[in-house]
């Protein structure tokens, strides 16, 4: 949540490639716009879904 716009979820998911675009775009403030649908995106989606997609 307050790491979101740097990236660090999508290192922490493997994707190390979106986690690079992250750091660098993250002076726009537009990862962190981005993070935060992610967030909501990620809190509504059910276990098994998540594990499935990123298990």
């Amino acid at each position: 949540m307050f790491l979101g716009g740097f990236g660090v979820h999508k290192f922490y998911l493997g994707r190390v490639a979106a986690g690079i675009l992250y750091l660098l775009f993250c002076w726009t403030f537009i990862p962190a716009i981005i993070a935060f649908i992610e967030m909501i995106i990620y809190l509504t989606m059910s276990d098994e879904a998540f594990a499935e997609k990123y298990g």
